[in-house]
C-alpha cells in the first residue's frame, strides 16, 4: 500500500513442531518482524500515510497509548518525518519511554488512567489546527491497513486455511482480519479470536449479543458494566478496570462496536476464547524455547490452542491435512527478565498443584480446564 514502506511484507512460515503437537499443518504469520514490532505497524501506518497526505508534511500526530499502538505510532511518524506526541497515563514503564524517545516522539505523561490521557490528548487536537487524533484501534481506515496481512497470508498459502487464529483486545486487528477475508473470498473461514481473562471486553460483548443468559454473560466480573451503543444497537462490556497481565497490551475499555457487529453478522462467524493468564505465560515460555522468538502474552495467547490439542480439536474439528494459520501478532512488552519470571511463575504452580488445571472459556460462555502438562 505505501511506498515509503512503513511496514513490512511478513514471512508466513511453517511450524514442524507445532504441526507435529497440534496433528495439524500450522502456519505462523510473523507480525512481530514489523517495524515497531507488531501488527500495529499496518493499520497505524496506513492511517499515519495518509494523514500526511491529506494535511501535509505540518500535520502533528497526536495519540493516547502507553503500548504497541503509540509506538506504531511514533515509528511511523519518523520515518515520515512529521511530528508526533504520545499522552501516556502515569505508571507506564521507563523501557516504554524510553523507546517513544529514540523514535523523537514527544511524550506526554499525565492521569492514573488511560482515559485521562485519552481526555488529555483529545483536549490537545482541538487546541492545535495542525493536529490529527491517530486512533489506536477503532476506526476503518486502521482496520484495512491491518487487512494487508489476509492478503498476503492469501498469496503465501495458496489454498483457504481451516481457520485463522488471532489475539483480540479491543477488535482492531480482528477488524482488519475479517474485512481482508472477505476481500479474498475467505468469508466463510471460522476466525478464532482469543483474550485472557480478565482483559476480555470483545469476549464479554459478543456474548452479550448471541448468548444473553450465559453465566459468562449474566455474571459479569465487579469491574465490568454493561453499557448500549445506540449507533449500532448492541450491548457492550465496559471496563474499569483490569484482572489480566496482558491487559497492557489486549485491554481495551470497551470493543469497537462496528467490529462486533462485523463479528455477529460474518458468515464465518468468530468464535471468542478467553483463556487464563498461566496458559498464556505457558505458551510465550514455550514458544520462545521451540522457535527462538521472545512474545508479549497478548501474542502468546493466540498461541495457547497450539500447544494444548484438547483446546484445538474443540475449536476445529480434527481433519486429514487441517490447515491452520495462527497471527504472530507482536508487541514490545517482552523481555528477558519477563519469560523467566513466566517460567518461574508457571513451573512453581505446576509442582505446587499438579492435579488441576488452567481455566479456559468457550465461545458460548461455557468454560474447561486444561491440563498443565504440554
Amino acid at each position: 500500500m505505501g511506498p515509503t514502506r512503513l511496514w513490512n511484507n511478513t514471512p508466513l512460515i511453517h511450524s514442524s513442531h507445532l504441526s507435529k503437537i497440534s496433528g495439524s499443518e500450522v502456519y505462523l504469520k510473523l507480525e512481530n518482524l514489523q517495524p515497531s514490532n507488531s501488527f500495529k505497524s499496518r493499520g497505524i501506518g496506513y492511517f499515519i500515510e495518509k494523514v500526511k497526505k491529506d494535511h501535509g508534511p505540518d500535520v502533528h500526530l497526536i495519540i493516547a497509548s502507553g503500548g504497541n499502538a503509540g509506538y506504531a505510532a511514533a515509528c511511523a511518524a519518523r520515518t515520515l518525518g512529521v511530528k508526533c506526541t504520545v499522552y501516556i497515563p502515569q505508571g507506564v514503564a521507563q523501557t516504554t519511554l524510553d523507546l517513544l524517545d529514540a523514535q523523537d516522539a514527544q511524550v506526554v505523561v499525565i492521569g492514573k488512567l488511560y482515559l485521562e490521557a485519552l481526555n488529555a490528548a483529545q483536549e490537545a487536537v482541538s487546541s492545535d489546527s495542525n493536529a490529527v487524533m491517530v486512533p489506536a484501534y477503532d476506526n476503518p481506515v486502521v482496520w484495512e491497513g491491518h487487512s494487508s496481512m489476509i492478503d498476503e497470508i492469501s498469496t503465501q498459502l495458496g489454498k483457504k486455511p481451516d481457520a485463522i487464529f488471532c489475539s483480540v483486545g479491543g477488535g482492531g486487528m480482528l477488524g482488519g482480519v475479517i474485512v481482508g477475508c472477505k476481500r479474498v473470498g475467505w468469508d466463510d473461514v471460522p476466525i478464532i479470536a482469543l483474550g485472557t481473562i480478565g482483559s476480555n471486553c470483545f469476549h464479554h460483548s459478543i456474548l452479550m449479543n448471541s448468548h444473553p443468559s450465559s453465566q459468562f454473560t449474566s455474571e459479569l466480573p465487579p469491574f465490568v458494566t454493561k453499557v448500549h451503543d445506540d449507533v449500532h444497537d448492541l450491548e457492550l462490556a465496559h471496563f474499569h478496570a483490569f484482572s489480566s497481565r496482558a491487559s497492557g497490551s489486549l485491554g481495551a475499555s470497551r470493543p469497537a462496536a462496528e467490529v462486533v457487529k462485523m463479528a455477529l453478522q460474518r458468515k464465518g462467524g468468530i468464535r471468542c476464547v478467553s483463556v487464563q493468564d498461566e496458559l498464556s505465560m505457558q505458551a510465550a515460555v514455550c514458544f520462545a524455547e521451540d522457535h527462538k522468538m521472545l512474545v508479549e502474552l497478548a501474542c502468546s495467547t493466540t498461541l495457547v490452542p497450539a500447544y494444548k490439542p484438547q483446546l484445538l480439536d474443540r475449536l476445529v474439528p480434527p481433519k486429514p491435512d487441517r490447515t491452520i494459520v495462527f497471527i504472530v501478532c507482536g508487541g514490545f512488552k517482552v523481555s528477558l527478565v519477563e519469560t523467566h519470571e513466566n517460567k518461574a511463575l508457571v513451573d512453581g504452580q505446576v509442582a505446587h498443584d499438579s492435579g488441576s488445571g488452567w481455566k479456559v472459556v468457550l465461545g458460548d460462555g461455557h468454560s474447561l480446564e486444561l491440563d498443565y502438562n504440554i
